[in-house]
C-alpha cells in the first residue's frame, strides 16, 4: 500500500525550535522524525511514499535527494575517499514529491495526489510529526473486514490537562487528569479506500465535512491503540522525544524489535483536527 504523508503544514507551534526547518525535518536523535515514521512503515513492507510538500518543501526535496546515511552509523573511509559501508538505508524506497500547496487543508492536500495512487484500492495516510508503536497489522486487518471507506487510530489525549465535570447548577461533579478520561482523540494514522475521493468536495478539510459524511453512512472506523504514541507540537514535546531516545526508550523503532500488542476497537468522543 501506498502512503501519503502531509508535510505541508507551517508548524507554527514549533516555531521556537527553527524558523528554517520544516517540522518533518525537526531531528530526533540524529534523524529528522518523518525518516523515523517512513522506516515505521517500511519495516512493515511499505515502502512507497507519496509526500504532501507544502511549507519549505524545497527542503523535504533536498533532504533526501542529498541522503546521507552514515550520519547515524560507523563507516570506513577508504583511500580515493570511498565509505564502507556505501549502501543506503532507503535504497529500496520510492518517494514521489507532490507540491500541494503553501496553504492547503488536508483534504485539498489528499486531492492533488490522487493521480498518484494509480488504481490502488486502498492507501495509508499520516501526518508528518507523530510517532507510534501502532501494530500495523493487526489495525489493517480491522480495517479491511469493517467494511469502511475511511479508519484513524484513535489514542488517549497526551496533553497535561484535567477534564472538569460539571453539573447543571454549576457543582463540580468530578476532575480528574486527562490520560485517566475516557477522552479519545484523532491519533492521525489513517487507512482509505479509494471511494474516500467520493467523499471530498474541493477546498473541504478532510476530519470535518468528509469525516461528517463518512459517519452519516456509517463507513468511517476508528482503531483504538492504547500503546506508544506522541506528537511533536511543541518544543517541549521535542524535548520529551529527545529524552526519551537518548536513554534508549525508542518504543516507535519497531524496525528494532519494538513491537505493539493487539489493542481494542471502538468510536471514539473527539476527533483531532490539523
Amino acid at each position: 500500500m501506498k502512503v501519503v504523508l502531509f508535510c505541508g503544514g507551517l508548524g507554527t507551534r514549533l516555531r521556537e525550535y527553527s524558523d528554517t526547518v520544516p517540522k518533518p525535518l525537526v531531528p530526533i536523535g540524529d534523524r529528522p522524525i518523518i525518516w523515523h515514521l517512513m522506516k515505521y512503515y517500511a519495516h512493515y513492507g511499505h515502502k512507497e511514499f507519496i509526500l504532501c510538500l507544502g511549507f519549505k518543501g524545497n527542503t523535504l526535496r533536498d533532504f533526501f535527494v542529498n541522503y546521507n546515511p552514515n550520519v547515524s552509523r560507523d563507516f570506513t573511509m577508504e583511500p580515493g575517499g570511498g565509505i564502507l559501508p556505501a549502501d543506503s538505508d532507503i535504497l529500496d524506497w520510492r518517494i514521489t514529491f507532490v507540491d500541494t500547496g503553501h496553504d492547503s487543508n488536508l483534504g485539498q492536500r489528499l486531492l492533488r495526489v490522487k493521480p498518484y495512487l494509480d488504481d490502488d484500492a486502498s492507501f495509508l495516510a499520516n501526518y508528518s510529526d507523530q510517532l507510534s508503536d501502532l501494530p500495523l497489522p493487526t489495525y489493517l486487518e480491522r480495517f479491511n473486514t469493517s467494511g469502511a471507506i475511511g479508519s484513524f487510530v484513535a489514542v488517549k489525549a497526551s496533553q497535561s490537562f484535567h477534564t472538569v465535570s460539571v453539573e447543571a447548577d454549576g457543582h463540580v461533579a468530578a476532575i480528574r487528569p486527562v490520560n485517566e478520561s475516557d477522552l479519545w482523540v484523532n491519533g492521525g494514522y489513517f487507512a482509505f479506500r479509494r471511494e474516500i475521493f467520493d467523499y471530498i468536495n474541493e477546498g473541504e478539510e478532510l476530519v470535518e465535512e468528509p469525516f461528517s459524511r463518512l459517519i452519516a453512512s456509517r463507513k468511517l472506523h476508528a482503531y483504538r491503540h492504547e500503546g506508544f504514541w506522541r506528537s511533536m507540537d511543541t518544543l517541549k514535546d521535542k524535548i520529551g522525544l529527545d529524552a526519551m531516545y537518548e536513554r534508549g526508550d525508542r518504543p516507535w523503532q519497531v524496525w528494532n524489535g519494538n513491537h505493539a500488542t493487539s489493542d481494542h476497537v471502538d468510536t471514539p468522543r473527539l476527533l483531532r483536527t490539523r
